[in-house]
């Protein structure tokens, strides 16, 4: 799997703690109890989900910080130094590997979208059979709405919804069917399911993001082969729209518990 740079993670981070889903997070920790536990967060990135959930927590949380990319752990363990251990790890070879059993808790943020079903299949198999928690954070649904619209945002939503099928180190990606397919996965074997949106909201004041993300999403646009002539005036309204302020977006999210 390909990793997400520093830089990109830290423009995302605010966004994505705002957009969270405190119901959501809330019914999980109820699950837990007020007792000191220890979570394994999966494709943990630089940490993000620690600073997120901390919010909830008196109680101490020991993390188990994995991911793929060891450049990121080590910003994790720079960031949250004797709160965290991290274990550099190829989830789509190795998923089985991993203390299930050992943690009190799992979570994962902004990854269910990028597997594809059979690992998604053997993740909720791998939670059920250790009867353990599961919290997913801000898995893409597919949806996006820009204001002001321009005719040209469905053909790139369109592209970029597509984008999102292709592998991404696990198989062809679930990607905005991801969260939905996984509730169904877990209440198929018994869990209980409370699920809310966790839309990120974009606008002034996260200009850099909005320029990294939809320069992203332009570069899919070249990617799939969208004419290049409408691409190009999309992209240069758009800037024009950040810079000066009056561009807001809201992209779709899905945050869900999952519970024994």
């Amino acid at each position: 799997m390909s990793g997400f740079s520093p830089a990109w993670l830290a423009l995302r981070e605010p966004v994505d703690l705002a957009a969270r889903n405190e119901d959501v997070e809330t019914a999980f920790f109820a699950a837990l109890g007020s007792q000191p536990m220890r979570i394994m967060d999966l494709a943990s990135g630089a940490g993000s989900t620690v600073s997120a959930l901390a919010r909830h927590r008196s109680t101490s949380i020991e993390w188990l910080l994995t991911d793929y990319d060891p450049a990121l752990l080590e910003v994790a363990g720079r960031r949250w130094q004797d709160r965290v251990t991290t274990r550099q790890i190829d989830l789509a070879s190795d998923l089985e590997e991993l203390p299930f059993a050992e943690v009190d808790a799992v979570t994962t943020s902004a990854f269910l979208d990028l597997v594809a079903e059979p690992f998604l299949v053997r993740l909720v198999d791998q939670v059920v059979k250790a009867r353990k928690p599961f919290l997913a954070s801000l898995t893409y649904d597919g949806r996006a709405v820009f204001t002001p619209q321009l005719p040209f945002d469905a053909a790139l939503l369109a592209a970029h919804n597509t984008h999102q099928l292709s592998d991404k180190g696990f198989g062809p990606a679930l990607g905005p069917a991801a969260a939905m397919r996984a509730i169904e996965l877990f209440r198929d074997r018994g869990y209980k399911v409370v699920q809310g949106r966790s839309d990120w909201q974009a606008d002034s004041s996260s200009a850099d993001f909005l320029k990294e993300l939809l320069g992203g999403w332009c570069n899919v646009g070249r990617e799939v082969a969208l004419d290049e002539a409408e691409l190009s005036q999309w992209w240069s309204q758009r800037q024009e729209h950040i810079t000066s302020g009056q561009l807001t977006l809201s992209v779709g999210h899905v945050d869900f518990t999952a519970l024994p």
